[in-house]
């Protein structure tokens, strides 16, 4: 098992999204697109951030990576590759700028547990390695051609593989919002406490930005993802959450945990000292918000 950290698990999968972006404005292009500050990038980290529309609403998200040889990587868990894919290329107007479409080739492994990252950097895999978002303690992200696959699989042979539920209530449980489920077009980065990790607020302009500026200097959103768990049988995502008539926010994501559920919803800041939700409309209560760890 080529010494993989004890106590450490894999989940394999599919990247959503994986693009190539080369040209000698790359640099400039991508930086005047994406929320958060690849001035700050060194050749082969990544850094996380956000696609946003005019409006600041969250169209996808992904690492970025910056590839030794001056090219970047466009890489996400979730948001799909063509949506990431339009959205850049309707903002290349006269750029010296190439977006290859690079997601079906390529596969993708998360390891979850202390150690992992020092196990990926120690042997020089190849591919694309960076911090993930699925838990919070230490978790990997581990992107390569799927030529290489027989490698990763002999790498990690003796290592426990997490099945995708048990991932789903790492992240669910650490308050780690997925994009576009927790958090998408209709929403604000804000509204997902993802101010901190996703945006800069002095990079200077890129698409989105002053609407990221005026919230940042008014101080609050009307809306929040909170975690909460639920009795019963995880319900079909999203449903709405209400309190008698009134609806209050959606339950955006869940997984069974415990004889109920765990979940991440989107609710009224306003309303969350008003107690438990009910799944419907003058239903019983049965859904407690809680804090994220």
């Amino acid at each position: 098992m080529n010494n993989f950290p004890a106590n450490s698990a894999v989940f394999p999968y599919r990247p959503a999204c994986l693009l190539r972006v080369s040209g000698e404005d790359a640099t400039d292009f991508l930086q005047g697109q994406f929320t958060n500050d690849l001035g700050q990038v060194a050749p082969g980290q990544a850094v996380y951030g956000l696609w946003l529309d005019r409006k600041g609403r969250v169209i996808a998200d992904s690492h970025v990576i910056r590839a030794a040889d001056g090219r970047f990587w466009v890489a996400s868990v979730r948001s799909p590759g063509q949506v990431v894919a339009r959205r850049l290329g309707d903002h290349v107007v006269a750029d010296d700028v190439a977006i290859e479409d690079m997601t079906g080739s390529w596969g993708g492994l998360s390891l979850v547990g202390a150690g992992t990252g020092a196990w990926l950097k120690g042997a020089g895999r190849a591919g694309l390695y960076f911090p993930g978002r699925r838990d919070a303690g230490e978790n990997w992200e581990w992107l390569y051609p799927d030529a290489d696959s027989a490698s990763v699989d002999a790498a990690t042979s003796g290592a426990a593989r997490l099945p995708e539920a048990e991932v789903e209530r790492l992240r669910i449980s650490s308050g780690i919002p997925a994009v576009p489920g927790d958090i998408g077009p209709a929403d604000l980065p804000n509204e997902g406490g993802l101010e901190s990790q996703a945006i800069s607020y002095s990079k200077g302009c890129y698409l989105g930005q002053e609407v990221m500026a005026r919230i940042k200097t008014m101080g609050r959103v009307r809306r929040s993802l909170v975690r909460v768990t639920g009795r019963g049988a995880p319900p079909a995502v999203p449903a709405a959450l209400w309190r008698g008539d009134r609806r209050e926010g959606e339950l955006r994501s869940a997984v069974a945990d415990a004889g109920g559920f765990l979940g991440l919803a989107l609710v009224s800041t306003a309303g969350l000292a008003g107690g438990p939700y009910a799944l419907e409309r003058g239903g019983s209560p049965s859904v407690e918000p809680a804090r994220c760890p």
